[in-house]
């Protein structure tokens, strides 16, 4: 039904509390960067309108830092949308710092504790291959 694929991998070892943070995080990096993917805004019974969501299914997948950086390495080799959460994230309080602290990890082994990936199934599938949905 989709020509296209969206995963998010998180850090399985997390507290729950980080996983559904960075989850939540890392789903706005994809949306925001695929306009194209939002469906139409919802409207209720009483005509009450309310956000567009992602038009396609996202697929949440335990991943163990191996996983996480292989993923990062093949989305840089297959151009695909890519949406990064680094462990230094956690102790920053807003965006610009976030930038900040990403910017300084070292560009080919940062410190991943979550990615999301958008693009052709084929290339999004050879990236998480080995990952399992997150229970």
């Amino acid at each position: 039904m989709f020509d296209t694929k969206v995963a998010i991998l998180v850090l399985d070892n997390l507290p729950t509390w980080q996983k559904l943070n960075v989850t939540a995080f890392l789903a706005t990096g994809i949306a925001g960067a695929a306009p194209e993917a939002m469906g139409e805004p919802y409207v209720d019974a009483e005509g009450r309108r309310y956000a567009k969501l992602l038009g396609q299914p996202m697929l949440v997948f335990a991943a163990q830092p191996k996983d996480l950086l292989r993923a990062y390495r093949l989305s840089s080799e297959h151009s695909l949308t890519c949406a990064v959460f680094v462990r230094a994230m956690f102790s920053t309080g807003h965006d610009a710092a976030n930038r900040e602290v990403f910017k300084a990890e070292p560009a080919d082994n940062p410190d991943l504790v979550g990615l999301a990936l958008r693009g052709p199934k084929k290339a999004i599938d050879k990236a998480i291959k080995g990952t399992k949905l997150h229970p």
